[in-house]
């Protein structure tokens, strides 16, 4: 397998202290028109930037040739601070979105995130007038309010599993129902919240979705 990137290990400034990253910059002479920030999973429940979900969802974006950078929430690895129950975090998002933006000033940015990640990172990108676009993966509506979605008319792709024990199939159909507009929902048949065994599927629902909008993309 060709490695078309540099990859950078670093720590950057979070509000809490340091945030441990790790940034991809694909090897190519023109200036990306895309940048992204991916957001893992619960910390409490073993999530890190490692996570299987986000490496998929990283290694999606990097063979388009699109800037990724994913971090650790406060707290999980080696980042400074304390678990905030998603208070803090977006925070910690915050000033990810901020990094990549002045590494990445050309570039239209968005926000991925994979369940905590997706409740947190949306959330944070919503606010942001950089941040174009959204990816969620496994939103874990039963257990967490995505309402703020119905005010946040950007650009925005939902990955979810059909036998998500963490996001009912109904309960995702009437969110997004209820948020409208730019919005596209996939569902993988036969995946857990994980994607176990679909993170090909996983792949290509975000490969796809992105090419549609970004007709200059392509696999390098």
């Amino acid at each position: 397998m060709h490695i078309h990137h540099d990859s950078r290990n670093f720590f950057l400034q979070g509000p809490a202290g340091r945030l441990e990253s790790i940034l991809w910059t694909p090897t190519r002479a023109d200036a990306p028109n895309l940048a992204a920030v991916l957001c893992h999973p619960h910390p409490l429940f073993g999530g890190t930037l490692h996570n299987k979900v986000v490496y998929q969802a990283a290694k999606s974006l990097d063979a388009l040739g699109i800037p990724v950078l994913r971090f650790n929430f406060r707290g999980a690895g080696l980042s400074a601070g304390e678990h905030d129950r998603g208070v803090g975090e977006r925070g910690d998002v915050q000033a990810a979105i901020d990094f990549l933006a002045g590494e990445f000033p050309a570039a239209s940015l968005f926000v991925g995130g994979f369940s905590f990640g997706c409740w947190v990172g949306l959330r944070a990108g919503c606010g942001d007038p950089r941040v174009q676009e959204l990816i969620g993966m496994g939103i874990p509506v039963n257990s967490s309010d995505f309402s703020y979605l119905e005010n946040c008319d950007k650009r925005k792709l939902i990955v979810q599993g059909a036998n998500d024990e963490h996001g009912g199939w109904e309960k995702v159909e009437q969110l997004v129902a209820h948020i409208g507009g730019n919005t596209q929902l996939t569902f993988v048949h036969d995946a857990d919240h994980f994607f176990t065994g679909h993170l090909d599927q996983l792949d290509q629902a975000i490969s796809s979705w992105l090419v549609q909008h970004h007709p200059e993309l392509h696999k390098i």
